[in-house]
């Protein structure tokens, strides 16, 4: 076997798991990283990466299917922000420390080293090991439980999350610049209601637009552009 069988290993996983797992060298793989691959006797080499790309697959599934369902009412706008914030890649790294995984990944890089975002790979490695190890509704069971808390939802929760006015207003404030929103509103005659323009200005310089059927809508959407734009030193 390529994998050790040891019953203290296998309890080990069990634990962490939190079930009991039936093909147990999925989840040893799902804890190779690439810099510390497994060489096998004709030479090839064995890490989670593929486990990776189907794990952050099936975890966009079960978190679009989840929030689907909870916010009914919401657009295809909201809801792709509220699964960007889940599945972000600061997201997963913490949850992944606060599950562990740093304890049980195998490899050679700087595990200080936050920028490779290896825990967050590996949780997403561990995700699509379960997902072929006791399929879909297993595993969005454990996305519920470990990666979802019983509040992480809710609306409240995920407003203040995006709330990207705020946060630029926040840096205006420690950066000592002056952040203005200047708002227009049109008519939307294609479905009889009001379209609303907001343009955010820094310094008396253009630094994002956007729109929205409110105010509120078109101002959030002009600071994430301008958000954006700073944090890629546009």
């Amino acid at each position: 076997m390529i994998f050790s069988k040891g019953l203290r290993t296998r309890l080990k996983f069990t634990k962490f798991l939190g079930f009991i797992p039936g093909n147990f060298y999925l989840y040893k793989l799902a804890f190779i990283h690439s810099s510390a691959p497994l060489k096998l006797h004709n030479g090839s080499l064995l890490n989670n990466e593929r486990l990776e790309f189907l794990g952050d697959a099936i975890l966009e599934a079960i978190v679009s299917d989840i929030i689907y369902k909870q916010f009914p009412n919401k657009n295809e706008g909201f809801l792709s922000k509220v699964r960007a914030r889940i599945v972000q890649r600061d997201t997963l790294n913490h949850i992944a420390v606060d599950l562990g995984i740093p304890q049980l990944l195998q490899s050679q890089i700087n595990k200080d080293n936050t920028t490779l975002n290896p825990f967050g790979n590996a949780l997403e490695s561990l995700l699509g090991a379960i997902y072929l190890d006791k399929g879909y509704n297993k595993t969005k069971k454990y996305v519920v439980k470990k990666i979802l808390s019983d509040n992480f939802l809710t609306e409240e929760i995920i407003t203040n999350g995006t709330d990207f006015k705020s946060q630029i207003l926040e840096w205006g404030q420690k950066n000592k610049n002056e952040i203005i929103f200047s708002n227009e509103e049109m008519p939307n005659n294609y479905q009889n209601e009001h379209l609303f323009f907001s343009t955010l200005i820094i310094e008396n310089q253009k630094a994002g637009s956007g729109k929205g059927m409110s105010k509120k809508e078109a101002e959030q959407n002009a600071a994430e552009q301008a958000l954006l734009r700073i944090k890629n030193g546009n």
